[in-house]
């Protein structure tokens, strides 16, 4: 025959003080008191019942464990006519201080009693964002639209209908788990009566159908500050999916991703500019206007003999440096263009220029070919 909870045999709520437990067993006692009830045999096991259940709820160490483990918390103990025997822990105790030592249950028993409360945290979410070098550059405060859980207004979160809130459950006694002894061991598993929630509800809200939030799109601003880089996240605290029945919200992140420049390249704080020049620039010597990223334009002025490749250093005209006043330096890098489609008096021009070439005009080239011949044997 299964054991009745000892709360209802007191006829006490399981929020009930010491004082209140007290007042109810003295009732209880002086009801069913075998004195009272001579030959009565069902009064005297109620007796004992009676006395059973304070011994164990009037102990805040054994009313704990019972709260959170029922009658199984004394089973290997036994129950021995009068309540759990002795004084001190049981084996019950014993074996559950070992179980919560290996899997995380508080040690010492200090886990037990403590009723969950059957809210969830809510799931992270993640949300990419691609943005250009100029909002990465000047920063920008972006609105972006996600689908996400919120909480449900007509239940404020609880998931129980207006009016009603969601109860105890009496299987686990709200730890959302429960244990039953084989043999020497105790198995603990998910309570299948509240899921382990530690909670039920009787009355579920219509509009989210007990979940306590619901499914809805809505609109956020993203502040991004002015020199994130590719890659950077961003965390919006509590702007992630609302947590079952009232629980907290988890985390919005924000991937930014940089889009392709059609003129500058990105490396760190430094920017890289590819500019072509005429031949005859590169040899004489000029000046041309770049572009920078905050939509200026800069004279870079180029000496005479500029090689393809050569690069000019612009001192802070890159990006800014994240958390930082600092700025990254831009970097032009000439590209001679060789000129096509030239005309007969081009090439005549270009012909009478390469008979009064000397090797001081092409230093590099001749150096080159010097050591091809000494590689050769200087043949």
């Amino acid at each position: 025959m299964a054991k009745r909870d000892f709360y209802e045999v007191l006829e006490v709520e399981r929020t009930a003080s010491d004082a209140e437990l007290k007042v109810a067993y003295r009732k209880a006692a002086m009801r069913w008191h075998p004195d009272r009830n001579p030959g009565d045999h069902a009064a005297e096991a109620n007796f004992k019942e009676i006395n059973a259940a304070y011994d164990c709820l009037k102990d805040a160490d054994k009313r704990a464990a019972y709260d959170r483990f029922g009658h199984a918390a004394f089973e290997q103990g036994g129950m021995g006519g009068g309540g759990p025997r002795g004084a001190g822990p049981d084996m019950s105790d014993f074996m559950s201080d070992i179980f919560d030592s290996f899997f995380g249950g508080g040690g010492g028993g200090q886990g037990r009693g403590r009723a969950s409360s059957g809210r969830e945290r809510g799931a992270d979410l993640r949300y990419n964002m691609a943005i250009t070098l100029e909002d990465a550059f000047a920063g920008k405060t972006a609105q972006i639209r996600i689908p996400t859980s919120l909480a449900c207004e007509a239940c404020s979160g609880t998931g129980a209908k207006p009016g009603s809130k969601p109860r105890q459950c009496a299987t686990c006694g709200g730890a959302g788990k429960v244990r039953a002894s084989q043999g020497f061991f105790l198995m603990e598993r998910t309570c299948p009566t509240c899921q382990g929630r530690g909670e039920v509800i009787d009355d579920p809200c219509d509009a989210c159908a007990g979940a306590g939030r619901i499914t809805k799109e809505r609109t956020l601003e993203v502040a991004i500050p002015a020199g994130v880089e590719d890659g950077t996240r961003i965390r919006l605290s509590g702007e992630g999916e609302a947590g079952l029945r009232g629980g907290p919200s988890g985390d919005l992140y924000i991937f930014l991703s940089l889009e392709d420049h059609a003129l500058f390249q990105r490396d760190g704080a430094d920017l890289y500019c590819r500019v072509p020049i005429a031949m005859t620039t590169a040899a004489l010597g000029g000046s041309f206007e770049a572009p920078t990223i905050d939509g200026g334009r800069t004279r870079v002025k180029i000496p005479e003999g500029t090689q393809s490749g050569m690069q000019f250093r612009l001192r802070g005209k890159g990006m800014p440096i994240l958390r930082s006043k600092d700025f990254g330096d831009m970097y032009i890098q000439a590209v001679v263009e060789i000129p096509q489609k030239l005309s007969r008096k081009q090439r005549e021009l270009l012909e009478a220029f390469a008979a009064e070439e000397s090797e001081a005009n092409h230093p590099e080239s001749n150096g080159f070919f010097s050591r091809v011949k000494e590689f050769f044997g200087g043949a």
